[in-house]
C-alpha cells in the first residue's frame, strides 16, 4: 500500500496484518488486547467525535498523557482531520503548558488523569480553550471522559471522513513538538506527515522486527523518539504493549517478554548499576563467577574476533551468568534501540556481550528524529559511534566540526518564528545540529560534543564538557554531573551522588550514613573518595581539560526545578545562576588548583 500520510498505516494494519494485540494495556492485573479493528474504530470516533465539536483541518490538538492506547487513538483520530497534534510532556510546568497553548493556538485537550487536569485547568484560566473541550482519559470527577467523545463519534458515518483524509496531503502539518531547549522558552518544531515517514522508511532496514514480535513502550510518546519507533512497529505488525509507569518498567519486561524496546541512556545505566549492585551483593564462588564474567563483558568488542579463549570463556558466562540478566529482560529480548543522549561504550559492550544488541542512535526533533543509527549486525554497529547514516540522508562536516543535514526529515521550520527557523539553515540548504562530531573508516557516526557547550578556559583552550560529564557518570557512585570554568584557569565540576550506592559504599568503608543528604556531602571521607574518582577519570584527558576541583551537591536536578530539560538534559545556564556561590568559591585561590575536589 501507499502510505503517504500517517494514517494510511491504519489499512494496511487491517488487510496485511489484522493481529488481536495491536495494542496492548494493563487492566486490573493482566495485559487486555485491543484488535487491529477496535484501533481503527476508536480512531474514527476520535476523528468524528472532534468534528462534532468543530475541529477541522489546520486546528491544534494537545496530548498530555503518559504511553497507552488512548494517546494513540487520539493522535491517529486527530490526523485524519487534518488537524495538528500537540504532544506536551506530562512533567512541564503550568507556565510551559500555557506558553505552547497560546503559541500553538491550541482548541482542544486530551489529558490523561486527575493530577494533570488539575495543571490544566490552571493552565488555561484566562484563554479561549472552552471546558467542554477538555477530555481525560481517566475518570476525573468534573470532567468530560474521553468515552463522551467517542461517544459523540459513534453517532457519525465514517465514511464522511474520507473527502477529509483526502484533502490531507503528505507535506500537510501533522505535529508541533515544543523541544524546551537547554535554554529560553520552548520552540514548536513543525513535523510533516512525509517528515516522519520518510524517517521510518530510510531508518528501517536498521530495525530488525517482525509481524511476530512484541515490543514494550514506555519512553514518553510526546518525544519525536518513541513516537516514530512506533510508526515503525505498525508499518511492521509489531504488537505494541504498554508500560503501566516508568517504575513498573521491570516487572512489565517479564510479563511482555518483547523482542524489542527503546530506551535513553539514563535507564539503561539504572537497569546495569542494579544487576552489578546485585553482584555486589553476592558471596563467595558466585560472586567471583558475576564479576569475572562482567569483566569478560566490558572487553567485548563487536568489531573483532576476540579469539578462541575469549570465546569459550565468553560462551561459559553466558551460560552461567548472561542468561540471568536476559530472563530478567523477559527472555525473548533481541536488541535494545537507545537514543536521546550519549551511551557510554561500557553498557553496550556487556550487553551485546549478554546476547543483547544496543543499537545508539542519534537525531533531533527538528530531524524527525534519525540521522544515524548502529544496525543489529555487527558490521553496521561499532561501539562508541552512533553507526552509520540512514538511507537517503546526507550529512557532511562542517570546517568547525559541526554536523549538517539534508533529507526530507528535516523539519518544515519552528512556529511563528521565521527567523529563527532562517538561522537553522545555510544558504546551501543545510540544517545545522548544533552537534559537533566525525566519521569514524567513513562509514559510522560519532558525536563529540555540543557545539554551543563547549567553552573556553582564561588560557584560550576549548574544553567539551560533555564528554568529561560522560567519562564521569560511568561510575555508579556519579548521578548527575556538570563541568564548570567557562573563562576561568581550568575545569571544575558540580557533582551529585547517586546516594543509594554512596550509602552502600560507605557500609562497605565504615562511614557512618545515618544522616542527612546535605551531612553527607561534606564527609570527609566521602569528599575524599570522590576526589580520588575524578582524578582516576582525568587519567584519559589533556592536563587542561581535567578536573581540578568539585563540589558535591545534596540534592538532584530535576524537571520541576527548572534545572532540566524532560529529555533529561542539564539546563547550564539555570544550574550555574543556581550555584553562582558555590562556583565562585571553587575558584577562589585559583592560582593554586586544589587536585579534583577542593571542596
Amino acid at each position: 500500500m501507499d502510505i503517504r500520510r500517517t494514517f494510511d498505516l491504519l489499512p494496511q494494519l487491517q488487510q496485511k496484518y489484522n493481529k488481536p494485540d495491536c495494542f496492548a494495556y494493563k487492566l486490573n492485573g493482566q495485559y487486555t488486547p485491543i484488535s487491529t479493528d477496535t484501533v481503527i474504530e476508536k480512531v474514527n470516533q476520535v476523528s468524528l467525535g472532534l468534528r462534532g465539536l468543530g475541529i477541522g483541518k489546520d486546528d491544534k490538538v494537545a496530548i498530555i498523557s503518559m504511553n497507552r492506547p488512548e494517546w494513540m487513538f487520539a493522535d491517529f483520530g486527530i490526523a485524519q482531520l487534518g488537524a495538528t497534534s500537540v504532544p506536551m510532556y506530562p512533567s512541564i510546568t503550568v507556565e510551559d503548558y500555557k506558553y505552547i497553548f497560546t503559541d500553538a493556538g491550541v482548541k482542544a485537550i486530551f489529558v490523561s488523569d486527575q493530577k494533570l487536569y488539575d495543571k490544566v485547568k490552571e493552565a488555561t484560566e484566562g484563554l479561549d480553550i472552552p471546558t467542554q473541550n477538555v477530555f481525560t482519559f481517566d475518570e476525573v470527577g468534573g470532567a468530560r471522559h474521553f468515552n463522551e467523545l467517542l461517544e459523540l463519534g459513534k453517532k457519525g458515518n465514517p465514511a464522511d471522513l474520507e473527502p477529509l483524509k483526502a484533502a490531507v496531503q503528505p507535506n500537510d502539518l501533522l505535529t508541533l513538538i515544543y523541544t524546551s531547549g537547554t535554554t529560553g522558552q520552548p520552540k514548536g518544531v513543525m513535523l510533516s506527515h512525509n517528515n516522519i515517514l520518510s524517517n521510518c522508511r530510510n531508518a528501517q532496514r536498521f530495525v530488525p522486527v517482525t509481524e511476530n514480535d512484541k515490543a514494550l513502550s514506555f519512553l514518553p510518546l510526546c518525544h519525536i523518539f518513541e513516537r516514530m519507533v512506533t510508526h515503525i512497529y505498525l508499518l511492521n505488525g509489531v504488537s505494541i504493549y504498554y508500560a503501566e509507569s516508568m517504575e513498573s518498567i521491570a516487572e512489565n519486561l517479564r510479563e511482555v517478554k518483547p523482542e524489542i524496546f527503546t530506551t535513553v541512556p539514563r535507564l539503561l545505566e539504572k537497569v546495569y548499576d542494579k544487576i552489578v549492585a546485585k553482584g555486589h551483593e553476592q558471596t563467595g564462588v558466585k560472586k567471583s563467577l558475576f564479576f569475572w564474567a562482567l569483566n569478560l563483558g566490558l572487553k567485548y568488542d563487536n568489531q573483532k574476533d576476540g579469539g578462541f579463549l575469549y570465546n569459550t570463556q565468553l560462551a561459559l558466562a553466558n551460560k552461567l551468568i548472561f542468561s540471568k540478566w536476559r530472563e530478567a529482560l523477559g527472555g525473548n529480548l533481541r536488541c535494545i534501540v537507545s537514543g536521546g543522549g550519549a551511551l557510554q561504550p561500557r553498557l553496550a559492550r556487556v550487553f551485546w556481550a549478554g546476547g543483547i544488541r544496543v543499537m545508539e542512535g542519534y537525531g533531533l526533533t527538528e530531524t524527525s528524529p534519525v540521522i544515524a543509527v548502529g544496525g543489529y549486525e555487527p558490521e553496521n554497529n561499532m561501539i562508541g559511534t552512533v553507526g552509520p547514516i540512514i538511507d537517503n540522508t546526507e550529512v557532511k562536516i562542517a570546517q568547525d566540526g559541526e554536523i549538517l543535514t539534508k533529507s526530507e526529515s528535516v523539519m518544515l521550520g519552528y512556529y511563528n518564528k521565521p527567523e529563527l527557523t532562517a538561522k537553522e539553515f545555510d544558504a546551501d540548504g543545510w540544517f545545522h545540529t548544533g552537534d559537533i562530531g566525525e566519521m569514524v573508516e567513513g562509514k559510522f557516526l560519532k558525536i563529540t560534543d555540543r557545539k554551543k557547550e563547549m567553552f573556553k578556559t582564561s588560557g584560550g583552550k576549548y574544553i567539551a564538557p560533555q564528554v568529561i560529564e560522560g567519562k564521569l557518570k560511568e561510575s555508579p557512585l556519579v548521578e548527575q554531573c556538570m563541568v564548570v570554568g567557562d573563562g576561568q584557569k581550568f575545569a571544575s565540576a558540580l557533582v551529585i551522588p547517586a546516594f543509594d550506592d554512596l550509602k552502600g559504599w560507605c557500609k562497605r568503608n565504615g562511614v557512618d550514613c545515618n544522616c542527612s543528604n546535605e551531612e553527607l556531602v561534606k564527609n570527609e571521607k566521602v569528599v575524599k573518595m570522590y576526589n580520588e574518582l575524578v582524578n582516576k577519570y582525568n587519567t584519559g584527558f589533556a592536563q587542561w581539560e581535567q578536573v581540578k576541583r568539585i563540589a558535591l551537591l545534596p540534592q538532584l536536578w530535576t524537571v520541576e526545578t527548572g534545572e532540566m530539560t524532560p529529555t533529561m538534559k542539564v539546563k547550564r545556564k539555570i544550574i550555574t545562576q543556581n550555584n553562582q556561590e558555590i562556583i565562585e568559591g571553587l575558584y577562589q585561590n585559583a592560582e593554586k588548583p586544589a587536585g579534583a575536589g577542593g571542596h
